[in-house]
């Protein structure tokens, strides 16, 4: 990783933790400008997020994005309940009120965690699926606030429409502009309540979260033969959303597992540093995950979850913490073979980013690869009409169908492919470290990895509506190109970027939507030197391209 931070694996000192009260204070002072594009609300892959600080998260951001929620349901006629989660990011609780003064003022049937707690993105999709599964009308959607893995000083928030998954670009573009209208308008046309008096309306509900979706676990994971096997497991929440569920989970099903830490603390002060000395929940990162990876030999599998428990990290001998990438081909391979229930007909879904093994994966199990864009909200159809059994992105957020065959969420569940990893263990006597040696001894070893590169704006847009056409190589790295995409071939949406694919490796290249870089991610299944040549011939080709 380029200029790796003397901090980076380490708790940061006290002095450089972020100011919570100043960051709160900054949520309900700064009144965001619609006319300087970083202040606008702009709904990325993820939703809305930004710092309050930076006057990109702020109460008039989440005002207008819940008052444009508020219309787009009675567009279409979206009137059951509305299920509200959040993290345990400092901004999340601010940013709940907010939602709530606009919900009540609107008089939508709002469910809220029973106990002031936190609420994980898997939950609340699996909250909007059960509700719905059924019905035709009164249908239930919800929302998040959560920035992810994001760190401390960030907020975010996301909408989940009726099908439980991540809103698609028509609705989340459509909550956006609206939104924007809002700020520009100076909020004349929101609806709200003050929060004390929202809280007393009839319309604004607790809600056990916890009880269904912990009962309902046994339906994904085969939770007795967790227990049977006494698997020992390591869990660390990382301060995040799901530090509440784990308890309950263990009671239940009567798991040999520890939760290392149950501490909250909105400055992640226990944290370590990432590699470039920020603090950041995400659990795919070996700096972010020291703690629990220096507990790894203590237990026969440990995993983490990130701040609102979409994304797992994967701890495991002899590899430590297993890369994003490896853990989902043992996943897939591992499921595919072990749901008798599953059809034949189930395809595995991927990210076009993700590891060409798990493409091998598939091909050797004779399953239909289906590979899309970058993002979950792509899996969402496949998900529910029961074609997909797996959707996973190489970013460590995957779902996955449950045991009979039907939908468990259609947004990631860190959740459950953290214990996924203990029924593995459980039911096959080896970890999933040990599973992904044996894979790759069969079918080809990755050197997978993304780096960055400079790109100007014009650049970026340049690079995001390639054509084939335009990129003229005919080999890479020594071997003849067999695809040149714009499009997934999965469902042929546009990728906004190229990937470029031989029988030994590939590369994709697509434009980053905060910073003036564009990402290449690469594979080879050569070497180590290999996949350094096609990231080079990669960056020299879409030079010439910005060039042109």
């Amino acid at each position: 990783m380029a200029h790796l931070s003397p901090l980076a694996g380490k708790t940061l000192p006290s002095d450089q933790l972020t100011d919570i009260p100043a960051l709160i204070a900054a949520y309900y002072d700064r009144k965001p400008d619609p006319s300087i594009a970083t202040q606008r609300v702009s709904f990325g892959t993820s939703g809305h997020r930004g710092s309050s600080f930076h006057t990109s998260f702020n109460e008039n951001h989440i005002l207008a994005i819940c008052e444009a929620i508020c219309r787009h349901r009675k567009a279409e006629g979206i009137d059951g309940p509305l299920f509200i989660g959040m993290d345990s990011h400092a901004l999340s609780g601010p940013a709940q009120k907010s939602a709530i003064e606009v919900f009540a003022g609107h008089g939508i049937d709002a469910r809220i965690d029973e106990n002031g707690g936190y609420t994980p993105t898997p939950v609340i999709s699996h909250a909007i699926l059960t509700y719905n599964k059924g019905r035709t009308t009164g249908l239930a959607d919800g929302v998040v606030i959560t920035p992810s893995h994001n760190p401390p000083s960030d907020g975010g928030f996301k909408y989940n429409p009726t099908n439980g998954g991540p809103a698609d670009t028509a609705i989340t573009k459509a909550i956006q502009d609206m939104a924007n209208e809002f700020l520009a308008n100076g909020l004349k046309d929101v609806k709200r309540l003050p929060y004390e008096q929202a809280r007393q309306e009839a319309c604004i509900k607790g809600y056990d979260f916890i009880t269904p979706y912990v009962n309902d676990l046994d339906s994904v994971i085969d939770m007795k033969a967790i227990r049977d096997a006494g698997v020992k497991i390591g869990i660390d929440p990382l301060g995040g959303a799901a530090v509440a569920y784990w308890k309950p989970i263990i009671d239940r099903y009567g798991l040999n597992a520890t939760v290392v830490s149950d501490v909250v603390d909105p400055t992640f002060s226990f944290m370590t540093a990432d590699w470039d000395g920020q603090i950041r929940m995400d659990c795919s990162s070996p700096y972010a995950m020291a703690r629990l990876i220096e507990m790894g030999d203590r237990f026969d599998v440990a995993f983490a979850n990130d701040t609102d428990a979409d994304r797992h990290g994967i701890v495991a001998m002899p590899d430590g913490l297993m890369n994003p990438n490896h853990y989902l081909a043992v996943a897939i391979s591992y499921l595919f073979r072990n749901r008798p229930e599953w059809s034949p007909e189930l395809g595995v879904g991927k990210t076009l980013v993700s590891s060409g093994l798990i493409d091998r994966v598939a091909k050797d199990m004779g399953r239909k690869l289906v590979e899309v864009p970058v993002g979950l909200k792509w899996f969402v159809p496949g998900l529910m009409d029961g074609s997909l059994g797996f959707g996973g992105e190489e970013s460590a957020g995957a779902t996955f169908l449950r045991r009979d065959g039907t939908v468990w969420t259609t947004d990631k569940d860190g959740l459950i492919l953290g214990l996924l990893a203990a029924e593995i263990t459980a039911k096959t006597g080896k970890n999933p470290s040990v599973h992904y040696h044996e894979i790759i001894a069969r079918l080809g070893t990755p050197y997978y990895e993304r780096i960055d590169a400079a790109a100007n704006p014009e650049q970026k847009a340049k690079l995001s509506k390639l054509t084939p056409e335009q990129f003229p190589l005919e080999t890479l790295a020594g071997d003849k190109i067999i695809s040149k995409l714009t499009r997934a071939p999965g469902n042929d949406a546009p990728i906004g970027g190229l990937k470029v694919v031989t029988e030994n490796g590939w590369f994709a290249a697509r434009p980053s939507g905060t910073e003036d870089v564009y990402k290449i991610y690469a594979e080879s299944f050569v070497s180590e030197e290999h996949l350094r040549a096609i990231q080079q011939e990669a960056q020299d080709a879409i030079s010439k391209v910005f060039a042109s």
